[in-house]
């Protein structure tokens, strides 16, 4: 099902693999208008008052979790946090389950992380609310590459003919995935760039370059998203020392001097200072990384808005 222009159709947002480009820039467009009408004074909208939003964390979040949090409370909503280590999970009870007791008791919209690839598409299977995918394993996390794009977006307005790079743990990355799918449907080049053991070989098949040199494309990007090395979901050595990673990949004050000079750095945290990014590029004038942060409120206020929308415009028609 696809959307006719400023107008969003889908029920859930599982991936940015399976939107169009116009889907996207309806979201980007109504993040758009949350973020001007925020900066215009406003800080409390009502479009989902009385809606009932659950975050369904499963792994551990402080970001994207916070972010939902606040968005859906921007919004009006009703708001319920589900921490997996204290739940009925410990007692053997499904995912699944877990989540049809807590729609039972009267949620409209949940927003699921999952260390599992695919859980938020099972669960938007089993239940009648709004899924929201807030990371599944290592397969994506549309808001997260949404924000990103957005961030992209509001400083150089369009992303197209914009040379991107995303640099670092491309194999391990859902973030990785959403920002190819996303800047590609919406026409940037796209670079990943890595050591060849954290670079999956199909990743070419997503139309995208792949380098093995940050050196070698520096003078290229127009975009450095730096992305974190995922020590928690790697299995094995994939480069000899983090030290020798951060000579090769990490971007410091000596690169900087050599990319183009308004070069924009993002990375989506937490970052790890030191490896992928040095204090001074992290906190420096190229820097949009609590950009990022900030717009991912916007990003997040216009899902949960446009998804809501989208059910009750079904709804109506119904009946």
């Amino acid at each position: 099902m696809s959307a006719s222009p400023g107008v969003w159709t889908r029920k859930h947002l599982l991936g940015l693999q399976e939107l169009t480009a116009t889907e996207i820039e309806t979201i980007l467009d109504e993040a758009g208008r949350y973020k001007s009408r925020w900066n215009a004074g406003e800080t409390k909208f009502d479009d989902l008052k009385g809606i009932a939003v659950a975050n369904l964390f499963f792994e551990p979040s402080t970001r994207t979790k916070t972010s939902f949090s606040l968005a859906a409370k921007r919004l009006s909503a009703d708001t319920v946090d589900f921490t997996a280590s204290s739940s009925s999970l410990t007692k053997g009870e499904t995912f699944i389950d877990t989540a049809l007791n807590i729609q039972a008791m009267g949620v409209h919209q949940m927003v699921v992380r999952h260390s599992s690839s695919g859980a938020p598409e099972q669960l938007a299977r089993e239940v009648d609310c709004n899924v929201i995918n807030a990371g599944d394993g290592t397969h994506e996390h549309p808001t997260q590459g949404l924000l990103d794009i957005f961030t992209i977006r509001s400083h150089r307005q369009s992303l197209k003919g914009l040379t991107v790079a995303l640099v670092g743990d491309i194999k391990h990355s859902r973030v990785a995935r959403s920002n190819i799918w996303g800047l590609t449907k919406l026409g940037a080049r796209v670079i990943v760039c890595g050591p060849p053991t954290l670079i999956p070989s199909e990743v070419k098949e997503f139309g995208v370059e792949v380098a093995h040199s940050l050196d070698q494309i520096l003078g290229e990007c127009d975009c450095i998203n730096l992305l974190r090395v995922q020590f928690e979901r790697q299995r094995g050595a994939y480069f000899p020392s983090v030290r020798e990673y951060a000579h090769l990949y990490g971007m410091n004050g000596q690169r900087m001097k050599r990319a183009k000079s308004d070069v924009l750095i993002l990375a989506p945290g937490p970052i790890n200072r030191g490896v992928e990014i040095t204090p001074d590029v992290a906190d420096g004038q190229n820097s949009v990384i609590l950009d990022q942060v900030t717009n991912g409120l916007f990003i997040r206020m216009a899902c949960l808005s446009l998804l809501r929308r989208a059910t009750e415009n079904e709804r109506r028609k119904s009946r």
